[in-house]
């Protein structure tokens, strides 16, 4: 553990802090105190996970069920479905059922039970266009620049329904000229090639499990898995220029970096890692539960960024760099 900390003391360029869904370990994520929080401890950037209502607009939501999120068991119990949502059967209540009136009525919760829940049913959900304002006004009161870091969540399966994200997506960052300053996230390479052609903006591929395919390859019959796309890197970087691995495929049990990092910068992609908690459950094995050990490691071995959702303590571990 010293010896990383050593490491992550010489001199490298300082990592950016995302705000992962805000700082969700402190509020109920993706809600306007967590977003708040997050800018106020210090995050270079936000992250709004987006998905589509009924009528079409983009809100600010992990996942579109959004049964472990919000009250909405308790006010509309009748419109409980069963769904395939990029292969997986899941039972809940899907954002595509409510319209932005509907979704405004519901209140925001705590996700995880062992994490603080003073704070439920306080939020209301938030639209794209809402969280986009909060960041201008953030950055006015703050005085430095809040970004963005906006994720497309399943828009194949979206587009599936004709509610396809993408067309709302860009017209939200052009009129607000986000264009230059945000970094645009998502499961699917074709999403992000797709928006490629409409955006000059950075994009981010993020990698799911190494056996799975993304789900636009598997609606296209691309037979590739995210495990084929990150030993093909230079490919992934004609796309993007920021890749979001696992934490667990960038280093081994112990502690040694697995390439990864290395293959990027190589073709010119930055790395971002997800994600950062300081719960001893979710640190990787080689920093045995300690989370300060963590950042130190991930910094050490040459990460541009990480995904946090704690952002005090990131910011504390990245000023330890200086």
């Amino acid at each position: 553990m010293l010896s990383w900390m050593l490491m992550a003391s010489v001199s490298l360029a300082a990592p950016l802090v995302m705000g992962h869904r805000g700082s969700a370990g402190v509020r109920p994520e993706h809600t306007r105190s967590s977003y708040v929080v997050a800018a106020e401890s210090g995050a270079d950037y936000i992250e709004p996970d987006l998905v589509m209502t009924k009528d079409g607009v983009l809100i600010a939501r992990h996942e579109n069920d959004i049964s472990e999120t919000t009250d909405v068991a308790v006010k509309f119990p009748s419109r409980k479905k069963t769904k395939t949502i990029d292969g997986v059967s899941i039972t809940g209540y899907f954002t595509e059922d409510f319209t932005l009136k509907e979704i405004k009525t519901l209140r925001a919760k705590e996700r995880l039970a062992f994490r603080d829940h003073s704070r439920d049913f306080t939020d209301e959900v938030m639209t794209f266009e809402e969280v986009i304002a909060l960041a201008k006004e953030l950055s006015s009161k703050l005085k430095r620049e809040v970004r963005l870091v906006p994720e497309l969540k399943h828009p194949t399966y979206f587009k599936s329904i004709s509610l396809d994200p993408v067309p709302a997506f860009v017209r939200a960052m052009k009129a607000h000229g986000l264009e230059s300053s945000a970094i645009i996230q998502c499961f699917e390479l074709g999403t992000l090639r797709d928006l490629k052609k409409s955006l000059k903006a950075n994009l981010l591929f993020l990698f799911d499990d190494l056996k799975a395919r993304p789900a636009d390859f598997v609606a296209s019959g691309d037979k590739r898995t995210y495990g084929d796309l990150l030993g093909d890197l230079k490919s992934v970087a004609s796309v993007v220029s920021w890749i979001g691995p696992a934490k667990e495929q960038l280093v081994t049990a112990d502690g040694k970096s697995t390439g990864v990092i290395e293959r990027a910068h190589a073709v010119g992609l930055k790395v971002v890692p997800y994600t950062f908690r300081s719960e001893a459950q979710f640190v990787v094995p080689a920093a045995h539960g300690d989370a300060k050990a963590e950042y130190a490691l991930f910094f050490s071995l040459g990460v541009d960024a990480v995904f946090t959702d704690f952002v005090d303590e990131a910011v504390k571990a990245r000023g330890a760099l200086k």
